[in-house]
């Protein structure tokens, strides 16, 4: 059977008993187009059927199913959250107290992650320093999203010189590297956690404002809007009724995927000492300190680091579910 015909089937499709194919020269084009019409209208006749019976929850763990990475996002992002808010109930130990007999222990069942120079287990020092660490990023993610969508929101709706101004402001921002600009920022505002925060925001603004402006100015022309305006709405009316929620579905997903960079920033400036100062178990400050330890205890850097890099990974992943990505990379 040719490849043709193994598509068309060989169900008959005139009185006869003729089966029509695309390489029989007897075939005529009406009796061939109509076969392949009627087996594409049972097809998506079954389909629809079969959507209709599957009930919504069912369908949700389908989905699911063919997307195992997206699942395990989610898993891990449960987990980072539980520890934010609960990290007694996944560590109950104390990250400050250990057993100087039990120092620089290998990873084992008595210490998931290994203890570090001082005898403290730091499986428990990694879960009950996710607070500060998380708390850091959405604190940046909050600024960087609330400074940028308004300046992007009034940039591209005003337009003229407004916008011009700002987004010359956004250019210059954008050409100096996040870090560095973070840096800059914690010298003028001071080291801790809260002031790692902010500059780390202040960073993210210019791609949030980037972003809104761009969806402002094609909501902005669109039919409706101009109904509105047209209709005698005013300006806030307009503004805040219309462009706003219609704007800020790529700016929430751009806040997904910063939530990632936001906790690589963070770590990294703990990591050069900008954070909490020690003993506090920031990933970042954990990371480094085993440095010095490295060639014998490869688990004080490894393991912590891991932990930054998984959760960078899952944000990632989830922005590309919110964003629509049909899960083309697992």
């Amino acid at each position: 059977m040719s490849t043709i015909d193994s598509l068309t089937g060989s169900g008959p499709s005139r009185p006869d008993g003729f089966v029509p194919t695309a390489l029989d020269p007897g075939t005529r084009a009406d009796d061939f187009t109509a076969t392949a019409a009627d087996r594409f209208a049972d097809a998506v006749r079954e389909h629809d059927d079969e959507l209709t019976h599957r009930g919504p929850w069912r369908s949700r763990v389908e989905d699911l199913a063919r997307r195992p990475g997206l699942v395990l996002a989610l898993v891990w992002s449960l987990a980072v959250v539980v520890a934010a808010f609960a990290p007694s109930l996944l560590a109950p130990g104390d990250p400050l107290v250990g057993v100087p007999a039990d120092k620089l222990q290998p990873p084992s069942a008595a210490h998931w992650f290994g203890t570090d120079q001082l005898g403290r287990d730091l499986y428990t020092r990694v879960v009950h320093g996710t607070p500060l660490t998380l708390r850091a990023a959405l604190v940046a993610v909050l600024v960087g999203l609330v400074v940028g969508a308004l300046v992007g929101l009034v940039a591209g709706f005003v337009g003229g010189l407004v916008d011009d101004v700002a987004m010359r402001v956004v250019d210059v921002l954008l050409s100096i590297p996040a870090l560095l600009l973070s840096l800059a920022l914690i010298t003028v505002l001071g080291f801790g956690s809260v002031n790692v925060a902010i500059a780390v925001g202040i960073a993210n603004v210019a791609a949030v404002s980037r972003i809104m402006r761009s969806e402002v100015l094609r909501v902005r022309t669109s039919g409706f809007v101009e109904a509105s305006q047209a209709g005698g709405s005013r300006w806030w009316t307009v503004l805040f009724g219309h462009v706003l929620p219609n704007s800020v579905g790529p700016v929430v997903v751009l806040a997904a995927l910063e939530l990632g960079g936001a906790v690589l920033a963070v770590s990294s400036l703990s990591f050069l000492g900008y954070g909490e100062p020690p003993p506090a178990p920031e990933w970042g400050s954990l990371v480094a300190g085993g440095r010095d330890f490295l060639r014998t205890s490869w688990w004080l850097t490894t393991l912590p680091g891991l932990v930054v890099v998984a959760t960078v990974l899952a944000a990632g992943r989830i922005s590309r579910a919110l964003d629509g990505d049909p899960g083309r990379a697992r």
